[in-house]
């Protein structure tokens, strides 16, 4: 089966499908999508019983490893539910996470982040910034010569 992108993805059965399948009871509450969410896979709240995901973390992951991220929310849901430890802390959670085989934290997804590349004119000092630096305001740190913007990675 092939991965679909985030917005072709049903996930309110996908959700309710890992539920009986998994924890042999049914999930009955809303779940979605929130792009907010970067490096944290899911969210369950206590207020209305609803789950969040995070397409970013589903589009970069295989779905055997969403299917994890999905487990532990449903964790927090039934054993909410069920007026059992919920929380991270809790036996009850640790112990159901454990037979279900879900996921205790989100795996880290490398992200390609644009940098600046600089180059002291003087003694040659490389530089490597996430902000672009201003060239005629900042000067090298170690002799205080002029900046220069590259336009490719250098090694360092």
């Amino acid at each position: 089966m092939s991965k679909l992108s985030a917005e072709n993805f049903d996930l309110k059965a996908y959700v309710k499908k890992v539920s009986l399948e998994d924890f042999a009871r049914e999930f009955i509450h809303d779940v979605s999508w929130n792009n907010r969410l970067k490096t944290t896979g899911g969210r369950f709240f206590t207020s209305d019983c609803h789950l969040d995901f995070s397409p970013s973390i589903y589009e970069a992951l295989d779905l055997s490893t969403f299917r994890k991220i999905v487990r532990h929310e449903l964790v927090h849901y039934h054993l909410f539910i069920a007026g059992r430890g919920y929380r991270h802390r809790d036996y009850d959670f640790k112990k159901l996470l454990k037979e279900v085989d879900g996921l205790r934290f989100t795996p880290r997804i490398a992200k390609d982040k644009d940098y600046y590349f600089y180059l002291c004119k003087d003694c040659q000092k490389k530089y490597r910034r996430q902000r672009r630096v201003n060239t005629s305001k900042y000067v090298c740190g170690h002799c205080l010569g002029k900046l220069q913007e590259l336009k490719e990675e250098v090694n360092e």
